[in-house]
This record gives structure tokens, C-alpha cells and sequence, in this order.
């Protein structure tokens, strides 16, 4: 059920089904990108490994399914001094739903 600024709520599942983390977002993807971020990033795109994520969507027996990866990369000239020199970049894939039969 979506809040009122549309926003829902997807808990992060582990696979054997215990669940940690709440991340809201509009869409699967958008917390799913959040969940990414909480990856071990690697020093670059292309040396990171790659993760399942799998977000149950709160209320629902929906579970998205992700492959998701996360880097450093050096921050904007332009970026506040507090980010620091280098931020935490991620990217996710989505690999299908399934229906949990709890």
C-alpha cells in the first residue's frame, strides 16, 4: 500500500528469508539502487562483483529480484566539501519477481 507521497516500502530478504533493511522508493528499482549502495563497493565498474538482492514489497507476497554492484568513484569538481573526494556509485539489473507461498 503506497504512503501518501506515493512511496512504497520493500524489506531486503536474505536467502534463508530473514529480513533486514526497509528502503522505500516509487519504484522496485529505486530501492533496490539504495540497496545496492550498501554493497562493499569495488575501486571501479568494471572490477565489481555483482550481488542478488532480493526486496520484498511490504504488504504484498511480491519479491523483486536484482543483481546489483557497487564502486567508488571520485566526486564532482562541483560537488559540496562534505561528500568528500570520492563517492559510492551502484547499479542494479532486475532478474524477475516471485510470489512468496508463505
Amino acid at each position: 500500500m503506497p504512503r501518501e507521497d506515493g512511496k512504497r516500502n520493500f524489506v531486503l530478504r536474505e536467502e534463508n528469508g530473514t529480513e533486514t533493511s526497509v528502503f522505500s522508493g516509487s519504484t522496485p528499482r529505486q530501492a533496490a539502487l539504495k540497496a545496492a549502495r550498501r554493497i562493499d563497493p569495488a575501486p571501479s565498474e568494471d572490477a565489481s562483483e555483482k550481488t542478488m538482492l532480493r526486496l520484498r514489497e511490504r504488504g504484498t507476497d511480491k519479491v523483486h529480484i536484482y543483481q546489483g554492484w557497487a564502486w567508488k568513484e571520485s566526486s564532482d569538481d562541483d560537488a559540496p566539501e562534505w561528500l568528500g573526494d570520492e563517492v559510492t556509485k551502484a547499479n542494479v539489473s532486475k532478474q524477475g519477481i516471485e510470489h512468496l507461498d508463505e
